[in-house]
């Protein structure tokens, strides 16, 4: 029977250690022939050295890290606030068309209440499934208000425009066509 049984291997450690401690013997005897002055120089050099590497490596990023947090704070406190808006008016339209689809003849009614608000400046022609409105100087304000009721009104929402101002400083012209479930559309 072979009852021989090896050591694991302590070669490269010793190595290490020789290798390190005969560099520590190297320093240290240069150190011991180096002059007092000598000495002190490289120890000034040895601290400015290792305060730079702290500086560098600890103190520098972490003292950055606090300069930009306010900014980066009130950054993501104003994209929260962005979102926060965003969430509710997602819940606002959700909860809208969680209505019942108008009946034609109340989304024709609906349509009809919006526009006479708007006055001369207006006109609704309902055609089929569609509806157009023709606009004549019309506010912008009372556009956007009427876009408004009558998407949340009618369920109708805008399929094609032809606007533009004219150069009059009065308003609107030209035709807005609006379709939608409430008129029998069922693609806007």
């Amino acid at each position: 029977m072979n009852t021989a049984t090896t050591a694991p291997s302590t070669a490269p450690t010793g190595r290490r250690k020789a290798t390190s401690s005969g560099l520590v013997e190297r320093l240290t005897v240069r150190w011991q022939a180096m002059a007092p002055r000598e000495r002190r120089a490289v120890s000034v050099a040895a601290w400015v050295i290792g305060l730079a590497l702290l500086w560098w490596v600890l103190l520098g990023p972490a003292i950055n890290t606090l300069r930009k947090a306010p900014s980066q704070h009130a950054a993501l406190d104003a994209q929260l606030a962005q979102m926060q808006s965003m969430a509710a008016s997602v819940e606002q339209l959700r909860e809208q068309n969680s209505a019942p689809i108008p009946s034609r003849g109340a989304a024709q009614s609906s349509l009809t209440q919006a526009t006479g608000p708007l006055g001369a400046t207006a006109q609704i022609n309902v055609q089929g499934d569609r509806a157009i409105l023709t606009l004549r100087g019309t506010a912008p304000e009372a556009l956007a208000l009427w876009l408004n009721q009558v998407r949340v009104n009618a369920r109708l929402v805008p399929v094609s425009a032809q606007l533009d101002l004219r150069g009059s400083p009065e308003g609107w012209h030209g035709q807005i066509t609006v379709a939608g479930p409430g008129l029998g559309s069922t693609t806007p």
